[in-house]
């Protein structure tokens, strides 16, 4: 795989090419995402790959039915 000389020369690079300033909020991003992967990976497990997996998520929004308008 990669040493430690090799991550610190990509970790520069980055930083060089991303500028300081987009660090943190790159960071911030990477760190969501990963919540987000492992939180679906546990919801996937917990299902057990039966039937229709279950949403992790709630809707906040409503609409009306077609004919209630």
């Amino acid at each position: 795989m990669f040493g430690l000389s090799e991550i610190a020369i990509l970790l520069i690079v980055v930083a060089l090419v991303v500028g300081a300033k987009k660090l943190p909020e790159l960071a911030r991003s990477a760190g969501k995402a990963s919540r987000i992967l492992k939180a679906e990976s546990r919801a996937m497990k917990a299902d057990d790959g039966a039937g229709e997996p279950a949403a992790t998520y709630t809707v906040k929004e409503t609409r009306p039915a077609d004919g209630e308008r």
